[in-house]
């Protein structure tokens, strides 16, 4: 629901700020004061055309600014976008901005970041629908007239129990194809994953052996300077020298001394004991060291056998993997493409006789399908029609036309044709109309525009109401053409259609502005030789002489006729409402 709308320097609107509530919203006012410029704001907000003609005389740029709220049907709908594009600030509300410039520059925002028109305009398809002189109609657009249908004729189980075959028979067809394909490919797949395996199995690789051998490679290599190493440690630590005697007989020494003083005196225990430790730890690391040089290999041979094993390690990872488990799970990988391939012919007779049963399932549940929107295109026609005489076109004539296309890939139907099928159904759909008497039925979308075209919009809006997910519907000039009764119909019947959406309406009709929930007059003034359009919100005393206003001169012939008017619509909305 649109909230708020913001106007600076648009056309002849200087500046404009107007607060909305839910129900119906009416714009009146004298031909030319700007009422059709508000409605070129909102289109400029929703993405539409926007450049520098718009741009107030004497401006820089001119700027349109509208929050909204997101109603519960369209609110899963927009927050995916916006979550897709991270643009998602408050999950109940939407701010749209356009800020044109006269250098020919235009800006679109969401939320108050820059984004595309394209983008935009894929938003505002979900906020508003503006209805009449523009080209922003969701009906006239072929592609939602099926899914305006399925809602109308309820069909959401029989829809969903057919996509769910659908899926099904898309997902064997897709294993068809990839196995006809290996089929074709097969002898060299076969050679080629045979040859992968041999290689990789023969290797008989183990999982962080590469690290072992790299430290085996270091000591082989470091082999002689490991050995001058060790023997020097140990002539320090426990053999010795004439000149220099041994680390471990020289702190004997401190043992025995620091027994001897524990002996003396108990205090020195502890030092006694470390001292001990010590000696203990230094016997251990001279036994260490000569265990580790016993253990130190000069062996060529062994040097060449583990390079030979890293260089076949590292060849194995840069054809099949960064890592040995890689390696190997490539390995797992190639047996099982391998043995489906071996067996693709049985799988290719197994699915292809799934593929059958789909196909039969899917004819079922398309056929029941397309009963049901045939069955209940009948009824939407008839409920169409209906409203169109209320609105003084009785003549009119709608129908909805079903295409089916032959396939030989199709589904088999009950005359014994092969139709193509998508994830919608059988069949493609089309609204049409014939709107005078001995004119054929034509595409709804290729019809004239124009009140006509309000007035029709009106009765599918009204008749799909439920059906329709938009949240605001902007009529302009739905009234053309049309007298005070007809009038007071249109009232009724927008006031109805706006218990379910938020609906602003501009016109000329005191029958049918009567029944709005708020009253917006707009008037065009000269300040400082300048035009400008203002907005008011009318009530009470002030929306009385606007409708007398608009029956003729005010006099209080007119104000009666408009507090009489007022009182009556307020009585009978009332009882609607209760009802």
């Amino acid at each position: 629901m649109l909230l708020e709308l913001h106007i600076d320097n648009f056309a002849i609107i200087e500046h404009l700020d107007l607060l909305f509530g839910p129900g119906l919203v009416i714009f009146t006012g004298e031909t030319g004061a700007g009422k059709s410029i508000l409605i070129d704001a909102v289109e400029t907000l929703l993405g539409g055309r926007a450049d520098s003609t718009l741009v107030r005389s004497g401006a820089d740029r001119a700027v349109v600014e509208g929050n909204f709220q997101l109603d519960p049907d369209v609110q899963s709908a927009v927050i995916s976008i916006l979550e897709r594009e991270e643009l998602l600030d408050d999950p109940g509300l939407i701010t749209l901005g356009r800020e044109i410039r006269t250098n020919g520059r235009n800006i679109a925002r969401i939320n108050g970041r820059s984004v595309s028109a394209a983008l935009l305009k894929e938003i505002g398809e979900f906020l508003v629908d503006v209805h009449g002189q523009s080209e922003h109609l969701s009906l006239l657009h072929v592609r939602q007239h099926l899914g305006l249908l399925d809602r109308f004729a309820e069909t959401d189980d029989l829809l969903a129990a057919y996509r769910k075959t659908y899926q099904r028979l898309q997902g064997v067809r897709r294993e068809l194809a990839e196995l006809r394909q290996a089929e074709r490919d097969a002898a060299r797949q076969i050679d080629m994953l045979n040859y992968q395996i041999q290689e990789i199995d023969s290797a008989h690789l183990q999982d962080g052996e590469e690290d072992d051998l790299r430290d085996e490679r270091n000591r082989l290599a470091n082999a002689e300077e490991l050995s001058s190493l060790v023997q020097s440690a140990l002539q320090g630590l426990d053999e010795g020298t004439p000149e220099s005697p041994a680390t471990t007989d020289l702190f004997g020494q401190v043992v025995r001394a620091l027994n001897s003083l524990a002996k003396l005196d108990s205090s020195l225990s502890d030092l006694d004991e470390l001292g001990q430790t010590i000696f203990d730890n230094l016997t251990e690391l001279a036994l260490d060291l000569r265990n580790y040089l016993e253990g130190i290999e000069f062996n060529p041979r062994r040097l060449d056998q583990v390079e030979e094993r890293l260089a076949l390690i590292h060849s194995l990872k840069r054809k099949y993997g960064d890592t040995i488990p890689a390696v190997l799970d490539f390995a797992q990988k190639a047996r099982t493409q391998l043995e489906a391939i071996t067996h693709a012919g049985e799988r290719i007779e197994q699915l292809q006789k799934e593929e059958s049963g789909l196909l039969s399932r899917l004819a079922q549940e398309g056929q029941a399908l397309s009963q049901k929107r045939h069955q209940q295109s009948e009824k939407l026609g008839r409920s169409i029609e209906s409203e169109l005489s209320d609105l003084h076109m009785s003549s009119t004539r709608f129908d909805v036309a079903f295409q089916y296309r032959r396939d030989p890939d199709g589904v088999l139907i009950e005359d014994g044709e092969r139709v193509a099928f998508d994830v919608n159904g059988l069949e493609r759909i089309e609204f049409l109309i014939a709107p005078n008497p001995g004119e054929g039925l034509k595409p709804l979308a290729k019809i004239a525009s124009g009140g006509e075209t309000s007035r029709l919009m009106l009765a599918l809006k009204n008749v799909l109401a439920g059906a329709d997910q938009v949240p605001t519907l902007i009529f302009d000039e739905i009234d053309q053409g049309i007298g005070g009764k007809v009038g007071s119909t249109v009232g009724q019947k927008l006031w109805r259609l706006a218990r379910q959406h938020q609906v602003l309406c501009v016109t000329h009709l005191p029958q049918l502005a009567v029944h709005g929930d708020q009253h917006y007059h707009v008037q065009k003034t000269v300040q400082a030789g300048r035009t400008l359009t203002e907005v008011n919100q009318l009530e009470n005393e002030a929306r009385v002489e606007e409708l007398a206003q608009m029956f003729g001169a005010v006099s209080a012939g007119t104000l009666q006729s408009a507090r009489e008017l007022l009182q009556a619509v307020s009585k009978q909305n009332s009882l609607n409402q209760v009802s």
